[in-house]
């Protein structure tokens, strides 16, 4: 491999992993070791332009190797790693002569443009630099723990075969999950082939999963090869595997049990050389209890589960996912745009039944209809709850009554989860929505007096009470409102 050499010293198995399959991608040649003694030995045999280590190693501290590499190699910088995220780590870091200090949790994007403006400093080859603040090229983003605990798993998960489920709502991204395991892995450069159970007609999922000979049945004019053998080699990808028709999840049991398919309309098997990762956004363990699911074929896919988190679980990472797709969106040809503080405090309140794709979906809405570079907390709320607007313009807001406004609110909603639908409890979810503003304003009209807002409201005042503290409204505020 060409590129500039790059040595990563970390005892932890699975950080060395991501890190040495992150850094080759970028197209550098990579080697790792797990201590002091291991560098030590490594070095004998291939001398880095750029070494990253981890502070606490077992046999020593990466710190005080840093004065060490740099009497012995002046040229060679070095990129220290620590979870002790302390100013004081950062500051004897920079004492030591380190070229840059990454506090963990760190983003493999950040760590890698780090390495690459070291080896520029030096006069060293870059190499291929993902693109994007966050890197386009490692798709996941955020640093919240939700997010570690993902990456954590990842990690461990890269370097060999073990099948993985990747469970969490729609929109939070499940594919770019898949992706990266497959990616970071060593079928790397073999196909990544992706199918969705819930967009295949029941009759044709057989077909799609192993081919078909010709004749096979009516319209089977040739032989065509299903995805497990168009992804040999490589990763199968088998998205909303809670919508398998419970015939096909015997075949598909079989495969994995054997190793071996059969083609439809074929009396020969196959060799099934594919690593399996299944993504669903159901309930298996309900689906189950249900007789919808198979329970044998539920343990051979969740040997390990890779449970994402919903965007309302990592509001720390809004702030970052939004740049990078307003980011994203310039990079296409959108006009470019930033986001003020009063913005992604808005973004941060808003709920995200649409997860990520929902806030995708919004920021290139914004790009593409925001007149103003900077985009207002006021434009935020506009676009989350009123029309289609531009900023310094009117809103795009139904000409009609209370249901037309509630069926565009509605029409976005879906929207906003592309062809996938939304979570289960759509209806008592709604209500909230439309009973939670009803209240606040019927008792604010009313200056506060609980019975007068019953009377209008057409219930009585206990009832009145129970929904004002389901939906938490206090009612001292409205008054104060009033």
């Amino acid at each position: 491999m060409s590129g500039a050499r790059i040595l990563v010293v970390d005892d932890d198995a699975a950080i060395r992993t991501v890190v040495r399959e992150a850094l080759r991608r970028a197209g550098y040649q990579v080697e790792v070791a797990a201590s002091v003694a291991e560098q030590r030995a490594v070095m004998r045999r291939f001398v880095p332009q750029v070494l990253v280590t981890d502070v606490v190693l077992p046999d020593g501290n990466g710190l005080d190797l840093v004065p060490e590499m740099l009497r012995a190699h002046p040229d060679m910088p070095v990129i220290v790693l620590s979870a002790q995220n302390t100013l004081a780590t950062a500051v004897r870091a920079t004492e030591q002569g380190a070229f840059d200090y990454l506090p963990k949790p760190f983003d493999l994007g950040e760590l890698t443009r780090a390495v690459a403006d070291a080896l520029a400093a030096t006069g060293g080859t870059a190499g291929a630099v993902p693109d994007g603040p966050a890197g386009d090229g490692l798709p996941l983003i955020g640093r919240s723990p939700a997010m570690q605990e993902v990456y954590r798993t990842i990690a461990r998960v890269v370097a060999n075969d073990l099948t993985v489920l990747v469970l969490g709502e729609s929109g939070t991204g499940k594919e770019l999950v898949a992706r990266a395991i497959h990616d970071l892995g060593p079928r790397a450069k073999r196909p990544f082939v992706a199918i969705n159970m819930a967009a295949i007609p029941r009759e044709l999922i057989e077909s799609e999963l192993f081919g078909h000979e010709r004749g096979a049945f009516t319209g089977a004019a040739a032989r065509t090869a299903g995805r497990f053998e168009q992804a040999q080699g490589g990763t199968l990808f088998l998205d909303e595997i809670g919508d398998m028709p419970f015939e096909a999840q015997t075949r598909l049991l079989r495969v994995l049990q054997e190793g071996e398919f059969t083609p439809v309309g074929s009396a020969r098997s196959i060799r099934a050389d594919v690593r399996i990762i299944a993504a669903t956004h159901k309930d298996l363990p309900r689906l189950i209890a249900d007789h919808a699911f198979r329970e044998d074929l539920y343990y051979r896919l969740n040997v390990v589960p890779v449970r994402l988190p919903s965007l309302r679980q990592r509001i720390e990472d809004i702030a970052e996912l939004a740049r990078h797709f307003l980011d994203r969106a310039a990079a296409e040809g959108l006009p470019r745009k930033l986001l003020d503080g009063g913005a992604i405090e808005r973004l941060a309140a808003h709920g995200w039944p649409g997860n990520v794709r929902e806030l995708e979906n919004l920021m290139r809405r914004l790009a593409a209809l925001s007149r103003e570079e900077v985009i207002t907390a006021g434009v935020i709320e506009q676009q989350l709850h009123g029309g289609g607007v531009i900023e310094g313009g009117p809103a795009l807001a139904p000409s009609g009554g209370l249901a037309d406004a509630i069926e565009l609110h509605l029409a976005r909603y879906f929207a906003a989860f592309g062809r996938d639908l939304p979570p289960d409890g759509l209806y008592d979810r709604i209500l909230a929505e439309v009973e939670r503003p009803l209240l606040k304003l019927t008792l604010a009209a009313a200056r506060g007096n609980q019975l007068k807002a019953a009377r209008l409201l057409g219930i009585n005042r206990n009832t009145l009470r129970k929904k004002l503290t389901e939906r938490g409204i206090d009612p001292g505020d409205v008054r104060r409102m009033g």
